[in-house]
């Protein structure tokens, strides 16, 4: 038996996938990249927003359209929970749905499909009744993730569930749930077979890494679970963390992430916003005095930290005024890396229906200044990296144009050539949002070295090695 796995989203959905693919590892069945080679197809959908939907509805018709009889589609994920309905409706050949909390049961729930399939109709039209297990969406989350993936060197470790934050421009606690924290004990396990397996750089993430361990009655239990967890892994290099709130960062935190050189100095703070008329819009933290004080603490006890935040802009009622306020907080930041998006109207949100909607151009061309402001900021940091020598994660070959060695035959000189060089991230970069390290040559892939940084643009450096 043979199965096809698209995930969509981030890093939360593929940390999912991971054990999704592991379950079914265990249970026989084995991966193909081909969807008309496999038996059971799944994508595990995305559902933050409209366009993520659309996305996540394309491809389910795409696999949909060529399926051949007695393959398997399944629709996992966040839009399975939060609108499967629209899937049933606009997807007939969908035959299953599998929520956020429920990925845990797929193999039972693939031949539970197929001896459906096997005695009557598919599950079009039905996907509420048998061919469902959305299950609750509050429902703890205990025990092991039962997971491989590690790659390149590197594995998300998810701490935690759901999101007990009521930010008005959200949809996840309505198809998450409210936070849910894993025991301690399984994440100490997890962390300990991954670094077994290769892992050199654990990525902590959840909705709010911050607030691990709340609902347990342990509020900032995180850095005595960063702790627990460097105490048991002897051999880790990196503990990232990523997706903190503003208003979580403690005193602790800041002592535990300063004090082990193994937990990068680099902290992803979604923010949202920076003025506070739309942070209280928002349903965000919106004293943006204390939030510069936070900065402030966090760089004095790590002067090298790298910070990267979220911002949304065109939220309703936002003001050229509220909007130039946005820019002077992030000019008073000095961000390292920022994303920006353009506000979404998601339906079943109190943002949704606010007054004083802003007209799609206007969102889209603060975002372009916005974004323009930020080239410029992190061309600036990453310039101020030139001459430093740090170590970096090697994650893949490439080819760059380049000119011939001098020594090289006189035919060939002056002439451009393809050679080979290395991506990798620094303590600096978190994979797949932000920027890489360029290096000329293979380096070993998977491994750590040594380089002197020589060169800098907007996203990425570039540097020379000193040492693999």
């Amino acid at each position: 038996m043979k199965y096809y796995l698209l995930t969509l989203g981030c890093p939360k959905n593929t940390v999912d996938s991971e054990g999704i693919a592991m379950l079914l590892g265990n249970a026989g069945y084995h991966g193909t990249a081909a969807p008309e080679d496999a038996d059971v197809l799944i994508v595990n959908t995305c559902g933050f927003l409209e366009a993520a939907e659309e996305d996540s509805l394309a491809n389910l018709r795409e696999l949909a359209e060529s399926k051949r009889r007695g393959q398997v589609l399944i629709a996992a994920g966040c839009m399975a929970q939060r609108n499967g309905s629209r899937i049933v409706q606009e997807v007939p050949g969908v035959d299953g749905l599998l929520g956020t909390r429920r990925w845990m049961e797929v193999v039972p729930f693939i031949k539970a499909l197929r001896q459906g399939l096997h005695d009557g109709p598919a599950a079009a039209g039905r996907a509420f009744g048998r061919y469902a297990l959305l299950g609750d969406a509050e429902a703890p989350l205990t025990g092991a993730m039962s997971r491989p993936a590690v790659l390149n060197g590197s594995a998300y470790l998810k701490i935690s569930d759901g999101c007990n934050a009521p930010c008005a421009f959200c949809t996840i606690p309505s198809f998450k749930g409210r936070l849910s924290s894993r025991p301690a004990e399984a994440i100490i396990a997890e962390a300990r077979s991954l670094v077994a397996s290769g892992a050199h750089e654990l990525i902590l993430i959840a909705q709010d890494t911050t607030d691990y361990g709340r609902d347990l009655g342990q509020p900032d239990a995180l850095p005595g679970l960063i702790s627990a967890i460097l105490s048991a892994t002897p051999a880790l290099r990196w503990l990232r963390l990523m997706y903190a709130y503003p208003g979580h960062i403690s005193d602790r935190l800041i002592e535990v992430m300063a004090s082990d050189p193994r937990v990068c100095h680099y902290l992803d703070i979604p923010l949202q916003h920076g003025h506070p008329a739309v942070l209280r819009r928002m349903y965000r933290p919106s004293n943006t005095d204390k939030l510069l004080e936070t900065f402030a603490r966090m760089r004095s006890a790590m002067p090298d930290m790298a910070f990267r935040s979220t911002f949304i802009t065109g939220l309703p009622g936002e003001t050229e005024e509220e909007f130039a306020g946005l820019l002077d907080f992030v000019r008073a930041i000095q961000f390292d890396k920022v994303g920006v998006f353009t506000f979404s109207p998601e339906r079943g949100t109190p943002a949704f229906d606010m007054p004083d909607q802003v007209a799609e151009e206007v969102k889209i061309e603060r975002h372009d200044r916005l974004m323009a402001l930020q080239q410029r900021i992190s061309l600036a940091r990453n310039q101020a990296q030139v001459g430093r020598t740090l170590d970096v994660l090697v994650e893949a070959h490439g080819e760059m144009e380049g000119m011939v060695p001098a020594g090289a035959a006189r035919k060939h000189r002056g002439r451009l050539r393809r050679q080979p060089v290395s991506l990798a991230r620094s303590y600096r970069d978190a994979p797949e949002v932000d920027g890489l390290v360029i290096v000329p040559g293979a380096l070993p892939l998977a491994q750590f070295a040594t380089v002197r940084i020589t060169g800098a643009v907007e996203y990425d450096l570039v540097g020379e090695a000193i040492s693999a």
